[in-house]
């Protein structure tokens, strides 16, 4: 008789540990996210240390980059993202570049010509963005081809893509017009863009992302489905977490050559902490619930003619601001430092 209650509670442990098992496995497996990347990665360099936690989030398959679109006229763009995305084990993303937005000069593409002997340092495919299918188009197929609901969008830069896109007609990728395609297809919009206070000494401030781009952010603000909920990274959430220099100088040299320490130091030089705008909105996108950062109540963003950004609480609004507490923005600060330094999974022969 105690043997067989013996084997009897030995079964019910195992079963129990195997329902514990389950329910533990079953609660730590997350999909990744699938992602575009819409970037006017030409002047700043904080687009490339975004990028490059995309990457380091995918390795550790938190998120799926599906394509990078660019919204600024270089015609280095595209070669320098196809580098960096083959440096990460990556070549073969889509890349998109628009034909018609701000031209702009940059200190840090050039890296992509940059000879070692014969030998690209960087080795890409594309050589000039004119060589790359427009942004539009790339963002149409990504999106025609995602399961519903699914695709997260994170603008870093002028919103020319997504307001050009907005305007689209159905057509042979997809019977859907842009607006309707963005409705089904994309679940969230993650934005670095605007500033929704005082900084700087001055009551409101006109930032780059809209200035440069004013008609396409306000035809993006004004016509992006109310469905699809926008949040949004401002001005001051980016200065009040740098990056720290002491990253650039220590933590690339797992490899001779690191393209991101490179361009940060075209950049910014040895001796500056960058502000992280383009990557406190890669952080929200994807890991959206680890309270990095908090969000306001929802409302509307309003641009004006002037560029300027207001906000406008309202009960059903599409919008929401990212908040941040000083306590927050430390933990921001290093996740961002380490997901933006991890080296590519390849050199690690996996």
């Amino acid at each position: 008789m105690l043997r067989r209650l013996s084997v009897f509670l030995f079964a019910v442990a195992v079963i129990g540990c195997s329902v514990v098992v389950a329910e533990t496995k079953s609660a730590s497996t997350f999909d990744p996210v699938p992602v575009i990347f819409d970037t006017d990665i030409t002047g700043d360099c904080d687009d490339v240390l975004a990028l490059a936690m995309l990457h380091a989030l995918q390795d550790r398959g938190e998120c799926e980059l599906k394509a990078v679109t660019i919204s600024k006229v270089n015609p280095l763009a595209a070669p320098f993202v196809d580098a960096i995305n083959t440096f990460y084990g990556r070549g073969d993303l889509p890349i998109g570049a628009t034909r018609e937005a701000q031209r702009r000069e940059s200190l840090y593409l050039k890296l992509c010509k940059t000879r070692d002997g014969n030998d690209f340092r960087y080795p890409h495919d594309l050589l000039r963005s004119d060589d790359a299918p427009t942004a539009v188009e790339v963002l149409r197929r990504t999106l025609a081809e995602a399961e519903d609901a699914s695709i997260v969008i994170i603008q870093v830069g002028l919103a020319t893509n997504l307001a050009d896109l907005l305007e689209t007609k159905g057509d042979d990728i997809s019977p859907l017009d842009g607006v309707d395609l963005l409705r089904k297809k994309c679940k969230l919009i993650s934005v670095m863009a605007g500033c929704f206070g005082p900084t700087l000494g001055k009551p409101r401030h006109d930032e780059a992302n809209v200035v440069n781009g004013i008609d396409a952010m306000r035809r993006f603000a004004e016509r992006s489905p109310d469905d699809v909920p926008v949040v949004w990274s401002d001005y001051r959430i980016g200065i009040a977490v740098p990056y720290p220099r002491e990253s650039i100088a220590r933590d690339y040299s797992y490899v001779p050559h690191h393209p991101v320490r490179e361009t940060y130091l075209l950049h910014s030089g040895p001796n500056h902490d960058r502000p992280t705008w383009d990557l406190t909105s890669v952080l929200y996108a994807v890991r959206p619930n680890d309270h990095y950062f908090g969000l306001s109540q929802p409302g509307r963003v309003v641009v004006d003619e002037k560029g300027f950004t207001e906000f406008h609480p309202h009960a059903n609004g599409r919008d929401r601001l990212l908040e941040m507490t000083p306590e927050q923005a430390i933990r921001v600060i290093e996740v961002q430092r380490a997901l933006s330094s991890q080296p590519p999974r390849q050199l690690n022969g996996n």
